[in-house]
């Protein structure tokens, strides 16, 4: 298991920006900028947002400041 995986592991799939602000240690203010951004994967609904936690999981790894095997 990567620590990506153990990072989300428990969570729901629907996530809240609590939750989220918990995951990657940020504040709430930040997240909701992130959302606004488009940095964090999330549909808006009405004022609420529906952050899933495959996509943000997902989203995080393709986003990965790792230098690729290739590249080496």
């Amino acid at each position: 298991m990567s620590y990506l995986d153990a990072l989300f592991e428990g969570r729901p799939e629907k996530l809240s920006v609590q939750d989220v602000s918990e995951i990657l240690g940020m504040t709430k203010p930040g997240v909701y900028k992130w959302l606004k951004e488009g940095v964090i994967p999330a549909y808006k609904i009405g004022s609420t947002w529906l952050i899933l936690r495959d996509e943000l999981k997902e989203t995080l790894r393709a986003g990965a400041n790792s230098k690729k095997p290739d590249e080496a």
